[in-house]
């Protein structure tokens, strides 16, 4: 198991849609192992493929406060949302030094393949609801900062390059 190096924004690959996932094998779950390893070293309370240049649709979720709890996600796929909506500050260790306040979903019902191959639904909530869109977001090629209106879009950007620059 190992802790990975997670891409600088704007590398491309952080843009592009990742592949499916057509089985689950011992390399998968070596990705997987090596996903949380990053994910608690950030740490965060989940991850996606593309964040460290694996382009599978693959995620891990943990917002446990105990931790050690992990979900691993192959090709996780929102079945139903909440109306209900629920208000957090997000960030991604791509872009360091910066995060936003919004709203998703409270609550998602999410079909994946498990860590067993086995086609799965499960519910999540609050802070896991949050980042399993998130991680969905990722494999779309999708970052957070997308979800924000142009103008704290591009501040948020601007203030991330000032970071970078130091």
């Amino acid at each position: 198991m190992t802790v990975r190096t997670c891409l600088p924004w704007p590398d491309k690959r952080l843009r592009t849609p990742a592949d499916d996932v057509s089985e689950i094998t011992d390399d998968i779950r070596a990705i997987w192992d090596d996903m949380i390893d990053t994910m608690e070293a950030m740490p965060g309370v989940g991850l996606a493929g593309p964040q460290i240049g694996v382009m599978l649709r693959l995620a891990v979720v943990d917002g446990s406060s105990e931790r050690g709890k992990a979900v691993r996600l192959a090709n996780p796929e929102i079945l139903h949302a909440s109306t209900q909506l629920r208000e957090h500050e997000e960030a991604s260790p791509n872009l360091p030094g910066v995060s936003a306040k919004f709203k998703r979903p409270r609550a998602v019902t999410v079909r994946f393949l498990d860590q067993n191959g086995q086609l799965a639904e499960r519910d999540f909530i609050g802070v896991e609801a949050t980042s399993v869109q998130h991680q969905i977001d990722h494999l779309n090629g999708r970052m957070y900062f997308d979800n924000l209106s142009k103008v704290k879009r591009d501040m948020l950007l601007r203030k991330a390059r000032k970071l970078a620059a130091l």
